[in-house]
């Protein structure tokens, strides 16, 4: 039998490969046990586009393999005037510094896509931060700027992530327009792919260390220039407050500067704290300790309380957002009449 051999590239290339098919599975399953199991919950999604009139989409790379085509990009952008943004891991930080330099350098936006590319479905709370600390701390030592996005190895969240991720000030970043790029197709069928679903205020997702990638961005933002749009970095495309996320993920303005506010009531900050009870009595926490964390919760930012404390803030602030609307039945007693509905892609 022949000896079949794989470069180093390739064997990367697979386990990264066969990691997003089983993250797919993983998804698929999660949506189907949430959605039969927990219809009145409401699940948190992160970004996936905009909703805008103006012409406007962001390019984003994940960036995790090798740097065969850095200075391409970089060419190919610029022909274009187009600013992208570039999700990079830690680990691509160490192994390519200067890549990471000439991006930021050339006028493109460098944001957190994980220190070591872990699953990070159902990730442990402390290890999710510390891997997305390293990642941040690596950036801002190559660029001098702290990152405020965050894209997660591939393409996993849960409610978890997202609310740990904004308790950390950061916005999960997802796409609507996919070039399926790392499944290598031909350059043509790229093209079609992408340009078949852009759309005022998307978010494309790229790949780089790819040659088909290298080949068909060229003709893609050609074209998407002939039709009037402008490429922006995902920070200008998105809102940054006063606004809503659907179901799908399309971040919405919201009608009402105060809307996000009004979100977090003392009536919903009772009856969730209600339901922890026993656990803040296990703490042993003083009533005026108990009144401060109160307020940080009612403020939404928990970065003030005691660091052993914020896991549990974050498990809180994450069911206080899932309360939509307390209301009474016809019974008497109170029921939650949100509403949910799974994210597509």
């Amino acid at each position: 039998m022949r000896a079949v051999t794989f470069t180093k590239k390739q064997i990367k290339r697979f386990a990264w490969i066969a990691g997003s098919v089983i993250a797919a599975a993983a998804v698929v399953i999660t949506l189907v046990v949430t959605s039969v199991g927990t219809r009145a919950a409401k699940r948190l999604v992160p970004i996936y586009s905009v909703d805008t009139t103006d012409k406007k989409i962001a390019i984003t790379f994940d960036v995790a393999w090798e740097n065969s085509n850095t200075e391409e990009l970089i060419r190919i952008l610029k022909d274009n005037d187009a600013k992208a943004t570039f999700f990079v891991t830690g680990d691509w930080c160490d192994r390519y510094p200067d890549d990471v330099r000439k991006f930021n350098e050339a006028g493109h936006e460098i944001e957190n896509h994980s220190d070591k590319h872990p699953h990070v479905l159902g990730a442990n709370v402390n290890d999710l931060i510390a891997d997305t600390r390293e990642c941040s701390r690596k950036i801002k030592m190559l660029t001098g700027k702290e990152p405020t996005l965050y894209r997660a190895p591939y393409g996993e969240y849960d409610d978890n992530l997202i609310t740990t991720l904004d308790g950390m000030g950061m916005q999960v970043i997802q796409w609507d327009v996919d070039s399926v790029d790392w499944k290598e197709p031909s350059a043509a069928d790229i093209k079609k792919k992408v340009l078949k679903g852009v759309k005022p205020g998307s978010i494309l997702l790229f790949h780089n260390d790819l040659a088909n990638t290298t080949e068909a961005l060229p003709e893609i933002l050609n074209e998407l220039k002939s039709q009037g749009y402008k490429f922006v970095s995902v920070n200008e495309l998105i809102l940054k407050d006063n606004f809503t996320i659907d179901p799908n993920g399309k971040q919405i303005k919201s009608t009402s500067g105060t809307e996000n506010t009004a979100k977090i009531t003392d009536e919903k900050i009772e009856a969730v704290m209600a339901q922890y009870s026993d656990k803040l009595a296990a703490l042993g926490l003083t009533e005026q300790q108990i009144a401060q964390a109160r307020e940080a919760l009612k403020s939404g930012d928990i970065s003030t309380l005691p660091k052993e404390l914020q896991p549990l803030a974050q498990e809180v602030l994450a069911r206080i957002n899932e309360v939509e609307v307390m209301a009474p039945n016809t019974s008497g007693s109170t029921s939650n009449i949100n509403t949910s509905s799974e994210p597509t892609k």
